[in-house]
């Protein structure tokens, strides 16, 4: 795996700030003891110059890396993190250069350059996290890619869960879909059974009249049968 060319610039600036946090030191302990520190000053200028100039080019591959998503947001907050420390203490290793600020003590080289004793203070990680203090930062960059990988397993974890609630909402939709079809069946197949209804009691009533006429046809015919019989039936 190639190395992050974030990362490894990261690591040179941090390297050319201890280098300039060791000159100062020098140059002040030469100017307490009398000598001629006029080379370390033109040196510690220089060096000024580059570690701004790394710094810059930092915050450019940082917006890079974040506007074409090379590294998730959080990582890139991170990072912005980090580089806003940078800045910082590039501001006090200037004023510490112009005489502005308190000395500064020797940078633990196990953060800059991996080969020195631990446990020297340093000025540069004074808000350095309980997790990466002590480590070096091969160890802070192992440590930095579990974390991401740990993220990128958790958002293919929430992908697949909101891919099977998609899957599951569509499921629901299609059955919603199949249910509305019966109901709309059940209501066209009420609509025929109720307007046969209808019709047949309309049949029904009509020959309920009917049958009620004919039964009076029936009784008016037999009065007038009865009635020419008992005036046509002699008497004695």
């Amino acid at each position: 795996m190639a190395p992050d060319p974030w990362f490894s610039t990261y690591d040179s600036t941090c390297q050319i700030a201890q280098e300039i946090a060791e000159k100062i030191q020098q140059r002040n302990q030469y100017e307490r003891n009398g000598e001629n520190t006029t080379k370390l000053t033109v040196t510690i200028r220089a060096l000024l110059q580059n570690l701004k100039e790394k710094i810059a080019l930092l915050k450019d591959l940082l917006l890079r890396a974040v506007s074409t998503h090379q590294i998730t947001q959080l990582e890139g907050d991170r990072r912005q993190n980090l580089l806003d420390d940078l800045v910082t203490r590039e501001r006090l290793l200037l004023a510490s250069f112009k005489n502005e600020g308190a000395e500064p003590d020797l940078i633990r080289s196990s953060l800059m350059t991996g080969g020195a004793k631990r446990g020297i203070p340093n000025p540069w990680l004074f808000e350095e996290s309980e997790e990466t203090r002590g480590l070096g930062f091969d160890e802070i960059r192992q440590q930095q890619q579990k974390i991401i990988q740990e993220q990128d397993a958790g958002l293919d974890a929430l992908s697949s869960i909101i891919s099977r609630q998609k899957q599951m909402g569509q499921e629901i939709g299609n059955e919603l879909d199949e249910q509305n079809e019966i109901i709309d069946d059940l209501a066209n197949l009420v609509e025929n059974t109720d307007e046969k209804l209808r019709t047949e009691t309309r049949r029904v009533n009509m020959v309920d009249r009917k049958s009620t006429s004919c039964g009076m046809i029936m009784v008016i015919l037999l009065l007038l049968v009865a009635i020419v019989v008992v005036a046509v039936w002699p008497t004695n």
